[in-house]
């Protein structure tokens, strides 16, 4: 019989496993919101330094910003009473913030790169690094191609009776608006990389789907940019020129794709492998089940025995395993025992990955030397 003193320690023991998994599970969290701080911390950090650096140009920064609308002989007005400050301080606030983004998608990558594969790092980097020129490139064509040309068209429609004369804040806002419709536009290429590559659709559709992107392209323009047909025409033929470029480039992200599938597919056969192996096997004759249990048939044993049996086992695996449970707290207290970085643990999960595309690489061989085996018995049975 079972003791049940032990028992109860037994069970005593394993609440306070579970306990200490949901401890290092909450910790493991936490740990995860401090990191995020951090990274937040740091962003704003370098924001709050850029909008230091530049404050004293913020004139300046203004003055280049009016720019398109100044060379082509036009005036500006300023309504609000402290205007003249706060405008030039919005317009810097949002440079230094542009100035940096590069760095806010670096910690952002920093943050989720640990928990990527890296044929799954090999994805994103082009794709990151294509998405911050893409929408530079968008701010760009908007201040050098799009503004000059709008405020040169816009002022000959003003009536003969009034004066066109923009405030400094409704200009401020606008271009904003522009920089950010046209700055996300540019991004066309990484949404069709990315339908194409989750295997929402194929280049093949798209092409045929063509002449509906192009419109759809003229519909974005009209919802994302002031109501003049200028704009529209020069948002949505970009967009469509750049929907192109994205069919080019998404067959050099498919065999990337690809190759990630296939190195998943590697994972999880070798997993597979692993799981079945550990799987004790059960002689079929002396099984039999329903829907819902299975039964081992009765061979004329004593009952009472296999009963004694049972706690016997029952009793011998408790003890083993209250033992390995006290062989591990003595490893993580002794000086053994060190808790790898963020650096040690993405070199030990990339030594993972390669060692599973060689175990992968092993059983592809393994497999053809096999075929080629059966193939040469039925020759020599022919």
């Amino acid at each position: 019989m079972i003791d049940p003193e032990s028992f109860d320690s037994d069970t005593a023991k394993s609440s306070a496993k579970k306990v200490d998994a949901s401890n290092a599970a909450a910790t493991g969290f936490l740990s995860h919101l401090i990191e995020m701080r951090d990274r937040l911390v740091r962003v704003v950090i370098v924001v709050s330094v850029a909008f230091i650096a530049l404050f004293p140009f913020a004139k300046d920064v203004y003055n280049w910003l009016a720019a398109p609308l100044v060379n082509q002989g036009q005036e500006m007005l300023i309504i609000g009473p402290i205007a003249p400050f706060l405008v030039p301080m919005k317009l810097t606030l949002l440079v230094a913030f542009l100035i940096t983004l590069p760095y806010l998608f670096y910690q952002l990558w920093s943050f989720v790169a640990p928990g990527l594969y890296r044929h799954e790092k090999r994805l994103v980097y082009p794709l990151l690094a294509s998405s911050i020129f893409l929408f530079y490139l968008g701010i760009a064509f908007v201040y050098y191609v799009l503004l000059p040309m709008m405020f040169q068209i816009i002022p000959q429609f003003a009536p003969d009776v009034a004066k066109y004369s923009p405030d400094i804040a409704q200009y401020l806002d606008f271009v904003m608006m522009m920089f950010i419709a046209f700055g996300f536009g540019f991004e066309m290429p990484i949404a069709t990389i990315l339908v194409i590559s989750t295997g929402m659709t194929t280049a093949e559709k798209l092409k045929h789907k063509r002449p509906y992107i192009i419109v759809g392209a003229f519909v974005v323009g009209m919802l994302l940019t002031p109501p003049d047909v200028v704009s529209q025409i020069m948002l949505a033929i970009p967009m469509w020129l750049l929907f192109e470029l994205g069919l080019i480039f998404s067959r050099f992200f498919n065999v990337r794709v690809k190759e990630a599938s296939e190195a998943k597919e590697a994972r999880d056969s070798a997993d597979f492998d692993t799981t079945s192996s550990s799987t004790p096997t059960i002689a079929a004759g002396s099984m039999w089940e329903d829907d819902k249990y299975t039964y081992e048939e009765e061979d004329g044993s004593d009952p009472e025995v296999e009963d004694r049996s049972i706690l016997d086992s029952d009793s011998s695996d408790s003890d083993s395993m209250n033992k390995t449970i006290e062989d591990e707290d003595k490893f993580f207290e002794s000086e053994d025992f060190h808790e790898m970085n963020d650096e040690e643990m993405e070199a030990e999960l990339d030594r993972i990955e390669a060692q599973e595309e060689a175990d992968k690489i092993i059983r592809k061989k393994a497999k053809k030397r096999a075929k080629k085996k059966a193939k040469d018995k039925k020759k020599k049975k022919k």
